[in-house]
């Protein structure tokens, strides 16, 4: 058997085995740099505030939630035979303050929702 083949079959795992470990050692260097260079940043950003920086219910206690009834604005129609109508034509708001304060409630014979399962007869 050839000796040669030999000696060069292993020269060229040990060369790959160094580029193995000299890769390694690169890439666990930049994980290590990257780790510091963090830690840095963070040492330069400002502190969480103390809790006598946190902000405090006013003095009147807290906001209560205001309740108000709205009806829709009805689609102005076209004139017959006239041209439709674009979207700005029909205006910004979708609703209005309504001059009722009773909540529309649920009546029976309706489902309550789309495809929510009821009777929808009545």
């Amino acid at each position: 058997m050839d000796t040669a083949l030999e000696q060069l079959a292993a020269a060229g795992s040990v060369a790959g085995m160094v580029v193995i470990v000299v890769c390694g050692v690169l890439v666990t260097a930049a994980l290590m740099g990257a780790v510091r260079l963090g830690i840095g940043v963070r040492r330069r950003e400002s502190a969480p505030p103390r809790r006598s920086e946190q902000p405090r219910l006013p003095d009147s206690g807290p906001v209560r939630e205001e309740r108000s009834m709205r009806e829709p604005n009805e689609v102005p129609r076209a004139a017959d035979g006239g041209e439709r109508l674009t979207p700005y034509q029909l205006g910004n708001a979708p609703s209005r303050p309504s001059a009722g304060k009773a909540r529309p409630r649920w009546q029976p014979g309706s489902s309550g929702s789309f495809g929510g399962g009821g009777g929808g007869a009545k």
